[in-house]
């Protein structure tokens, strides 16, 4: 059809309370005029005060989801969210690895916003080893680079470091995310084979949810539309200011989920 709009897949985790994860990535989707595909890797129980449990989908059923969306779908962009597991960590490379997207994004979600564990510790090697050298685009918050690195990250001279030391794991491009920092502005470092790309913006006194899922899934939703990896992130990340700006508070946590 002429009007069929761009197509992306997102693999994650389900939010039940509808913030972050599958909800979040396939509303972003919507909200950037793409088609929204899902393979749900978890399924979590959680609302804005936290997560209270996590059932990981059974391998073949994920494999079966993947499959069946590549077999029907021109799939522009894929974005990897919460995988929860080793298994499904390894799984999901493979299946990358096998079908090779057009565009990669992973975005190695490891701890939510409450404070919950959302990806096993021995699947962190199975990230650095397996997907993340896929990556067209890696997405990681300053604690999750920490954690990918193994040591902390306290100034832009920190920053500078491990967002090259990422991309040596492969990763074609790398956003390090900043807004788990202190200052009065969000600093966001994009680094490439062209250097680095600093992207400021005011950070707003607020608690947010879902952040990180929606600008990997607007980089993805950007890339299967068409645009450079420069330009994918520049818009996701305008995106996700305006969104975060109109965001409002639907539970009892003072968290706010974004207004896509």
């Amino acid at each position: 059809m002429r009007n069929a709009p761009p197509v992306a897949l997102t693999i994650a985790g389900s939010d039940s309370g509808g913030g972050a994860g599958i909800q979040a990535d396939l509303k972003t989707f919507h909200a950037r005029g793409v088609h929204g595909l899902s393979a749900i890797a978890a399924i979590t129980s959680q609302n804005t005060r936290g997560v209270t449990a996590v059932h990981p989908v059974p391998l073949a059923h994920i494999r079966s989801q993947i499959a069946a969306v590549f077999d029907d779908f021109p799939i522009g962009a894929v974005k990897t969210g919460m995988l929860g597991s080793a298994p499904i960590v390894r799984l999901v490379a493979r299946e990358m690895a096998a079908r090779k997207p057009a565009w990669l994004v992973v975005d190695p979600v490891m701890i939510a916003t409450s404070g919950a564990r959302l990806l096993d510790e021995n699947a962190i090697a199975l990230l650095v080893n397996e997907l993340i050298p896929l990556a067209d685009v890696l997405t990681p918050n300053l604690p999750e680079a920490e954690a990918l690195l193994g040591y902390p990250i306290r100034n832009a001279k920190d920053g500078t470091r491990a967002g090259n030391e990422l991309r040596e794991l492969g990763a074609q491009a790398v956003l390090l995310k900043g807004g788990h920092g202190d200052g009065r502005e969000v600093v966001d470092r994009y680094f490439d084979a062209r250097g680095v790309m600093e992207l400021r913006h005011p950070r707003l006194k607020l608690e947010a949810h879902g952040t990180g899922c929606t600008l990997a899934s607007a980089v993805a939703a950007e890339l299967a539309k068409g645009q450079s990896p420069r330009n994918a992130v520049r818009r996701a990340v305008a995106y996700v200011q305006r969104a975060l700006a109109r965001g409002y508070q639907p539970g009892g946590a003072p968290l706010r989920v974004l207004a896509h």
